[in-house]
């Protein structure tokens, strides 16, 4: 299973949309045989929601290297404890809480190194396929250099709140779950997340009106 993580394309897995026929209704399914070892059921699991993981993970740490490992880290926590999957837990959300520990415990062993690389940017927009794509202005890359500069100033709080609400397009009872953290706080912290980006972004929009 590790060999078969490390030759995974992350991205190509961010660029490109994969779709697994039925998947969602067989998901339950798919966790009982994981849980039960079997490998194609995880790898299966593994296509399907690594492009989310990996996109949540590149917004909150910024460089690319960093969320292909990070990513498959979070992938391999997850095998290792998909027993401790509950039955009511959302898979996706059970999934992007590891991934947050794994970030945040990257960002302690480097937080003197910043977030920023200075490589080129991947576009950070909505990650699931029933969203809309973004404009333009989204995803042309000197804002998108922007954006990240504007994330990396972000505090953990707020950063974490606005990837997964803004760009990941999750609900706040799903960031709640993932989180730990109430409605309000959460709605307090985007909130202020959103007035700190349009501060960092508005000389540019402003530019190109």
């Amino acid at each position: 299973m590790l060999a078969a993580f490390k030759r995974m394309n992350f991205p190509m897995l961010y660029q490109a949309r994969t779709e697994i026929k039925n998947l969602a209704n067989d998901s339950d399914d798919l966790i009982a045989r994981a849980k039960s070892g079997d490998e194609e059921a995880f790898g299966a699991i593994f296509e399907h929601h690594s492009r989310f993981v990996y996109k949540f993970i590149y917004a909150m740490r910024g460089e690319q290297a960093a969320a292909e490992e990070l990513t498959q880290e979070t992938f391999l926590a997850a095998y290792k404890n998909i027993h401790g999957l509950r039955g009511e837990a959302n898979l996706r959300t059970w999934l992007c809480a590891i991934a947050k520990n794994i970030v945040y415990k990257n960002f302690r062993a480097h937080r003197k190194e910043g977030v920023n690389s200075g490589e080129e940017i991947e576009s950070v927009g909505a990650a699931d396929e029933k969203n809309p794509l973004p404009d333009r202005e989204f995803l042309d890359k000197e804002l998108n250099n922007l954006i990240r500069s504007a994330l990396a100033e972000l505090d953990d709080d707020k950063r974490l709140v606005f990837t997964l609400k803004e760009l990941q397009q999750l609900s706040y009872k799903e960031i709640s779950e993932i989180t730990g953290s109430q409605i309000p706080k959460l709605k307090t912290d985007l909130h202020r997340a959103k007035i700190e980006m349009r501060r960092a972004l508005s000389p540019y929009l402003e530019a190109k009106k």
